[in-house]
C-alpha cells in the first residue's frame, strides 16, 4: 500500500467570536463590535489546512449529535477531508469555543470541550487501519492525554512520523516523549512542558534542550512574528517570520502545524517545511476566524 498524506486526530469546535476594541477587565461590561460563528477546533483546523494545501487528509474526532456537528462535518467534507474516522457521542454537545478578539488582533479563548474529551483510546484503536496508509500523524492536547498516548503508539507501530502540537499545554508523561518526532510548542507552552521560565534566547534553548534530553527528536518553537526555532541533536536553527498586519491570530498555530505536516508528507526537508509553515501562518493572521483564515 502506498503511504501518503496526513492523519489528524483531535478536536473540532464551533467558534463563537466577538470583536471589541479591547478586552474587558474583571467584572467590567463593554460593548463589542461584531459577532460571528466560525468552524474551529485545533484538530479540525489542522486537518482543513493540510487538505487545502493539496495533501490527502483524514480526520479522527468525536462530535455531539447536534446542529454544530452537521455544520462542522459539512465543512470538512467540502474541504476534501476524509471523515470516516468521525465518532458521534449521543450524550455530549459538540465542542464550543468562546473567542474575544481585540483591535490589535490578539485573542482570549475559553474552550468548552464537550465531545472532544470523550474521544477514547479504544476509539483510536478501532480506527487503527487509517494509520497504516499515512506518512504523518498529527495531534494536539484538546483530547484526553491517554488518547494522545494511544495515537503516538499507533503512529510508531505504523512507522509514521508523529507530530504533537502541545496545545493547550499540560505536563506530558515522560513515556510519550521518545515517541515524538516533532514537538511544536510556542514559548508559553514550552515553559509549561519544560517547567522552566523563559526570559531570553539562552533560557529558550535550555528549555527546549530539556525535552531533547528526554527523548524528543525535534523541538520546533513557534515565536509568533519572530518566526520559529528548530532544536535537535544536530544543533539549533532559526527561521525568520514575515512582516504582516495582523488582524486575528486565532488559528496561526494550527496553520503552522498543518502546513508543517503537509510538507513533511510531501517528503520536503524539515527546513523547507518550517519555512513554508511560517509563510502559511503569516497569511492566516491577516484574515478573521479560524478555518476561514486558512490559505489554499
Amino acid at each position: 500500500m502506498k503511504r501518503e498524506g496526513v492523519l489528524v486526530i483531535g478536536s473540532s469546535n464551533m467558534d463563537l467570536v466577538v470583536t471589541a476594541n479591547r478586552f474587558p477587565n474583571p467584572g467590567e461590561t463593554i460593548f463589542g463590535k461584531n459577532f460571528e460563528m466560525f468552524p474551529g477546533g485545533k484538530g479540525a483546523n489542522q486537518a482543513v489546512c493540510c487538505a487545502r494545501l493539496g495533501c490527502k487528509t483524514a480526520f479522527i474526532g468525536k462530535m455531539g449529535n447536534d446542529e454544530f456537528k452537521e455544520k462542522l462535518s459539512k465543512i470538512l467534507i467540502e474541504d476534501n477531508v476524509d471523515i470516516s474516522g468521525l465518532f458521534t457521542d449521543e450524550n455530549e454537545h459538540t465542542g464550543t469555543a468562546l473567542i474575544t478578539v481585540d483591535e490589535t488582533g490578539q485573542n482570549q479563548i475559553i474552550v468548552i470541550s464537550g465531545s472532544n474529551m470523550k474521544l477514547t483510546p479504544q476509539d483510536i484503536g478501532n480506527k487503527s487501519a487509517l494509520f497504516e496508509s499515512v506518512k504523518v500523524v498529527l495531534t494536539q492536547l484538546e483530547i484526553p492525554i491517554e488518547t494522545v498516548i494511544k495515537t503516538a503508539e499507533l503512529a510508531k507501530q505504523s512507522n509514521s512520523l508523529f507530530i504533537l502540537n502541545p496545545a493547550p499545554a499540560l505536563h506530558l508523561p515522560d513515556s510519550i516523549l521518545p515517541m515524538i518526532d516533532y514537538l511544536t510548542p510556542n514559548e508559553n507552552e514550552l515553559e509549561i512542558l519544560s517547567e522552566s521560565k523563559i526570559t531570553d534566547e539562552t533560557s529558550l534553548l535550555n528549555a527546549a534542550k530539556k525535552l531533547i534530553d528526554k527523548g524528543v527528536k525535534n523541538v520546533i518553537v513557534t515565536l509568533g512574528a519572530k518566526g520559529a526555532m528548530l532544536l535537535n541533536m544536530d544543533g539549533v536553527k532559526y527561521f525568520s517570520g514575515f512582516r504582516v498586519k495582523a488582524i486575528d491570530t486565532t488559528a496561526a498555530g494550527d496553520v503552522f502545524n498543518g502546513a508543517l505536516a503537509a510538507n513533511l508528507s510531501f517528503e520536503n526537508s524539515i527546513n523547507k517545511a518550517i519555512e513554508f509553515a511560517n509563510k502559511a501562518a503569516s497569511i492566516s493572521v491577516t484574515r478573521s476566524g479560524a478555518q476561514s483564515s486558512i490559505p489554499y
